[in-house]
């Protein structure tokens, strides 16, 4: 189980990189997204290259960030009733939803997608839309995006596995840290009160 937890180790790691990495995608969708509505304003002129782009990055986003996603538990979960359960019982249904359904899903994506990809590369398919993009590339993430996520899913198999025996504390358990919207409210209360202060003082 060591060699396990070792490798579910680097793959949180991996997953952890790309989902962090994947945020620039966004930002380049929206830069995009800015540039062609100027070009469009001022000059009068578009192209469905620009549209598409911001769709392949959205897409690379979206699929690549699947097992970042998963490794932090922001899946959309419905807890109403297992959750009212102990936390051994809500390891044991992971298990099985991850068996069961998760893995056996990306698998299957997998078998489906690689041929997919690459009859479009073999034959070069250009977008349907006039001045479009090739579409292989983004052919190419989804099953890359749900080998991602199957490898992130192996690991939150590993994990909770070793859970089940003592040998790692629970993997979902979150620190008591502050989300990015709870900082910035901080933020914003200190300095309100500073200002109170500055001007109680003068």
């Amino acid at each position: 189980m060591n060699f396990l937890l070792r490798i579910s180790r680097f793959i949180d790691t991996l997953s952890s990189v790309i989902g962090r990495s994947v945020i620039w995608l966004i930002f380049a969708s929206t830069l995009i997204s800015g540039i062609n509505a100027v070009i469009r304003k001022v000059f009068n002129y578009s192209s469905n290259a620009f549209l598409e782009v911001q769709w392949y990055l959205f897409a690379a986003a979206f699929l690549l960030a699947a097992g970042y996603t998963l490794l932090n538990n922001e899946h959309v979960r419905i807890d109403v009733v297992v959750g009212r359960f102990s936390r051994r019982v809500q390891a044991w249904v992971d298990v099985f939803g991850l068996l069961v359904f998760l893995l056996p899903l990306c698998a299957v994506v997998l078998y489906l997608g690689v041929p997919f990809f690459l009859q479009a590369w073999h034959s070069k398919e250009m977008s349907s839309n006039a001045g479009g993009l090739v579409l292989w590339p983004v052919y190419a993430l989804i099953p890359l995006g749900f080998f991602l996520l199957l490898l992130q899913g192996l690991s939150e198999l590993i994990k909770r596995l070793a859970f089940l025996q003592g040998l790692i504390p629970d993997p979902i358990t979150k620190t008591a840290q502050k989300s990015a919207e709870e900082e910035l409210a901080e933020v914003i209360r200190q300095q309100a009160e500073a200002k109170k202060r500055a001007e109680g003082a003068a």
